[in-house]
This record gives structure tokens, sequence and C-alpha cells, in this order.
């Protein structure tokens, strides 16, 4: 569910605040690899420290965990939100990582493509006066060395069929 920065500012510590604001458009595609992926493991530390303390919290909650202060929790809407609102930054981080790998990948792909490619013109240039390994006929017929087949398809079903019939006769007495 989609917080307003107002709350998001009220759940957030100033450098979580400052992380969550990194992982957003336009300040996110400007971080070179290298900080995304240091970004992503912030985020990543402090979400899963949220929700570490947001599940002590709901345990102090129900009595069954002793409390961390002097009164057990009676509330924990503030850590839930803390712990939504960094998951949604690190669903941000992560897919924006995943888009730059795909990109590198589609980059790489055609770059491999394009080399191919030229390694095959440079060598079909080479070939062009000389023999190639390649036929120049075609591919030739292979004769078929299986015996024919002499009898009808019709003389084995009426055969089989008067096996089955003479058996029935036999066994019905």
């Amino acid at each position: 569910m989609a917080h307003s920065r107002k709350d998001e500012a009220r759940a957030l510590s100033a450098d979580e605040r400052t992380h969550v604001d990194q992982s957003r458009h336009p300040q996110v595609q400007e971080l070179s690899d290298t900080a995304l992926a240091d970004l992503i493991k912030l985020v990543r530390e402090r979400r899963d420290k949220a929700q570490s303390e947001a599940a002590r919290r709901r345990r102090e909650m129900r009595g069954k965990a002793a409390a961390k202060g002097a009164r057990p929790s009676a509330d924990d809407t503030g850590s839930r939100l803390k712990v939504e609102v960094l998951a949604m930054a690190m669903r941000r981080l992560n897919g924006e990582a995943e888009r730059r790998r795909s990109k590198a990948g589609r980059e790489a792909l055609i770059a491999n493509a394009r080399n191919a490619l030229a390694l095959r013109q440079s060598r079909v240039a080479a070939n062009k006066g000389g023999s190639t390994h390649t036929a120049g006929e075609g591919m030739r017929a292979v004769e078929n060395t299986k015996a024919e087949n002499l009898t009808r398809r019709s003389e084995v079903g009426r055969v089989s069929q008067a096996t089955k019939v003479a058996q029935a006769k036999r066994d019905s007495r």
C-alpha cells in the first residue's frame, strides 16, 4: 500500500529517509552500479532490523516476550509502517538492479552478435575465390534397405480374428 511522504517521514529516521528517497525514480537512475549495490545492502539491513523489531513488539503485545522497556508495547503500527516503507524501497531498488542486469545482458548479446557477423563476413570475403567446406551438389539420397512386406494388412487382421474365434469356441466347451 502506498503511504504519504509525511507518514514515511514520521516512521523513518533521517538517514533511513535519505536512503528511501534515493530509491525513488530520478535519483536511483543517477546512482552508479556500486552505489546501487551499497544502497541495496543498507536498505536490506535496515528492513531486516525493522522486521525483527516489529516481531518483538508483536510478541510483547501478545505477552509471549518480556518487555524491552518499562512497559510492554501496546501498538506496533509505527514499526509495521516502517517495515512496509523499507520493503517498498527494497522492491524499487531490486527492480532497478534487475533492469540494469537485463540491459547489460541485451547489450552483451548485441555486441556478441555483431562480432559473430563481422567474423563471418570476414571469413566469407577471404573464401570468395577459393574452395569452401560446403557441398555444391546438395544431399544425396540414401537407399532404403528394409525388405518390402508382402503380407496384406487385411490378411493379418483376418487371421488374428480367426484365431480369436477358434480360442473362444474352445473355451466355451
